[in-house]
């Protein structure tokens, strides 16, 4: 199944591959969506003492997954024997995260443990995050990919001010606030785990 998304990459930064291959894939109107949060993600790891490197790299990737229709995305994870929870059989988009890891890796050579698991929860967060994984996930919700303002942006960066926990505990909030479909294990962990430290 892998191979249906694969493609003869150019020799060239990894930053004009992922142009190449979202362009092979009639995806060319998430290129600068995932350039955008990889420059979101660079200044934030400036800003927060992160791995600029890294940040950047999980940036480019973090939406790869968009050439696998969301019709395709369960057999995909059982194909592989990857891990699916209820509320992605839900809401089989939501796998979208795990799958652009996967994609990353194997794929685009991606192997630092770090910068896949940084991709892997970048929509969610998850329990025992690192700072990378805020990093990106945060960086994902200022370059918001929405025809609409991102209702919470103001408040989150704000939030920044303080620390990329509290940026991270404010845009949960306003998730959880709002009229989910399903409520993602890794979101509500790292929620409560977020409360625990900050209130």
């Amino acid at each position: 199944m892998l191979s249906r998304y694969k493609i003869d990459l150019p020799d060239a930064s990894l930053a004009n591959q992922m142009r190449v291959y979202l362009e092979a894939f009639d995806q060319v109107s998430t290129v600068q969506h995932h350039l955008e949060v990889a420059n979101a993600a660079e200044q934030l790891a400036k800003r927060f003492g992160g791995d600029c490197q890294k940040a950047t790299i999980a940036g480019l990737f973090h939406d790869i997954s968009v050439v696998i229709p969301n019709d395709e995305r369960l057999a995909f994870q059982e194909y592989y024997g990857l891990e699916i929870v209820p509320e992605e059989r839900k809401v089989p988009l939501l796998l979208h995260q795990k799958q652009s890891a996967t994609l990353a890796k194997e794929l685009f050579g991606i192997t630092d443990p770090e910068i896949l698991s940084a991709i892997t929860c970048h929509t969610t967060l998850k329990e025992n995050f690192s700072k990378l994984d805020l990093i990106v996930f945060l960086a994902d919700k200022i370059e918001w990919d929405r025809a609409d303002a991102a209702p919470f942006l103001e408040e989150l960066l704000a939030a920044l001010d303080n620390s990329l926990e509290a940026a991270a505990l404010c845009y949960l909030d306003w998730l959880f606030a709002g009229d989910l479909l399903v409520a993602h294990p890794w979101a509500v962990a790292a929620k409560q785990q977020l409360q625990k430290k900050l209130l």
